[in-house]
């Protein structure tokens, strides 16, 4: 039986990897057809065009793109919600800005959609160009986008899931159903991330930071291998908040010998420790950075060589033809499919082991004999 699940979780992912592929291929086609009908620029099957195309899709959007049918041009998918704080609240439909191409007029103002992002403009749109970037006002947004809407999904989830597991408990000290699924990640993430890292008197103070950040990192990482196109915890804004969440529980629970071992280090001669203050308050901030990048970089380089392999059926179909091409790229877009499950993992437990060090570096009570 547990051989049996094994064997359905890969086949799920596989077909997952499938779905993706023609997914891309028949958005990449379309783009193609609309980019020479427009631009003249032909259809994306240049290094160069899909390297474009896989950053636009890495990038968060306004409008919820499942597929683009090749033969009909039509999206397949739905619009979310504009929310604008500029002079009052704007509030209207992303499919009003018609990918692009229209100018949405909102109570006496005017915003255009460029590059996924919003800016107010005049009634034809004109956009004030400096460089690549354009010059114009952009109004707070604070729309439901693809990566509000992944942010949600996942927090409803956990509700559902840890739900179900208190439910659970109440009938018996062994958990039924989905519980069993995740009462050992529960203990895992409690005997081998907390207790170690922070200490036997205090972990339990924290463990509902930790299992939050712990799995909201990990279902939004395998949610985004999916089609449904997620890249939540590849925008850096969101992994810059996760690690400032666990920066200001390190400082607003670190104890004095934390700060002492900041400011006044003990042991080392008076001209040492002016020395190593600034470093030492330079590394409290180089922490929190670390916890950015690191998660922020693993996800989107993984989304990236995962899209770049997928693409194989498309830049060596001339090559070796489409049946070898695209044989060749589901093969490699599968293996690397799979170790994304096991980073998807991974990069949850590293931010969360990382966040329990942290924290227990600053709470820790150090014994002086």
């Amino acid at each position: 039986m547990k051989n049996t699940k094994q064997y359905f979780g890969l086949f799920l992912g596989f077909i997952f990897m499938i779905i993706t592929s023609f997914s891309f291929a028949n958005t990449a086609a379309h783009s193609g057809e609309k980019h020479a009908k427009s631009h003249e620029e032909g259809p994306i099957d240049t290094p160069e065009k899909i390297n474009a195309y896989i950053k636009h899709h890495l990038q968060d959007a306004h409008s919820f793109v499942l597929y683009t049918d090749g033969k009909t041009g039509k999206h397949v998918g739905f619009d979310l919600p504009v929310i604008l704080l500029d002079g009052g609240l704007h509030v209207f439909s992303a499919a009003e800005f018609h990918h692009g191409e229209k100018v949405v007029a909102s109570n006496g103002s005017f915003y255009t959609l460029h590059h996924g992002k919003i800016y107010k403009t005049n009634k034809e749109g004109h956009l004030r160009m400096h460089g690549e970037h354009p010059a114009n006002y952009r109004p707070l947004d604070l729309s439901i986008t693809k990566s509000v809407l992944g942010m949600l999904l996942t927090g409803l989830l956990m509700v559902i899931f840890f739900s179900a597991l208190a439910r659970g408990y109440k009938k018996g000290p062994i958990p039924t159903g989905l519980g069993r699924v995740l009462e050992p990640l529960v203990l895992y993430v409690r005997d081998e991330i907390a207790r170690p890292n922070i200490g036997e008197k205090k972990y339990k103070k924290f463990m509902p930071y930790l299992l939050t950040v712990f799995f909201f990192i990990w279902i939004l990482n395998l949610l985004g291998l999916t089609p449904l196109g997620f890249n939540v915890t590849g925008n850096i804004a969101v992994t810059l908040c996760l690690a400032l969440f666990t920066f200001i529980i390190v400082q607003f629970s670190a104890n004095k010998e934390y700060w002492g071992h900041i400011f006044w280090m003990p042991g080392v001669p008076v001209i040492m420790k002016i020395i190593l203050a600034p470093i030492e308050v330079l590394g409290m901030f180089t922490k929190p950075f670390s916890l950015t990048i690191r998660l922020f970089a693993n996800i989107t380089a993984g989304h990236f060589v995962l899209m770049s392999l997928i693409a194989l059926m498309i830049t060596m179909k001339v090559a070796f033809g489409p049946v070898a091409s695209t044989g060749m790229s589901l093969l490699l877009s599968t293996f690397i499919f799979v170790i994304e499950l096991l980073v998807a993992f991974l990069q949850a437990f590293i931010f969360t082991m990382l966040s329990s060090l942290f924290i227990g570096m600053a709470v820790v009570e150090h014994d002086h004999h």
